[in-house]
């Protein structure tokens, strides 16, 4: 099975949001490689930043869920290799 590297961004804009991103997370924690949080509290929101190695549909259809959360947004990049 071909993997891919990616990035997925995500931007947490609702508190109430946490739990179940946290719980998506979980389920594709088999491909996750790392993953930075940061608060930032002035704007009350979080910025999350996800590497995974995974095939492109994985990744595809975590980035879409995450982006179904409310209040959440994702965008995923890529690696040329």
């Amino acid at each position: 099975m071909d993997t891919r590297v990616a990035v997925i961004s995500i931007i947490v804009e609702n508190p109430d949001a946490t739990t179940p991103l946290n719980a998506l997370l979980h389920e594709y924690s088999k491909w996750v490689i790392g993953r930075m949080g940061i608060p930032y509290r002035e704007k009350n929101i979080s910025i999350i930043c996800i590497a995974v190695d995974a095939p492109q549909d994985v990744i595809n259809t975590l980035t879409g869920g995450i982006g179904k959360l409310d209040g959440v947004s994702a965008k995923a990049a890529y690696s040329k290799k």
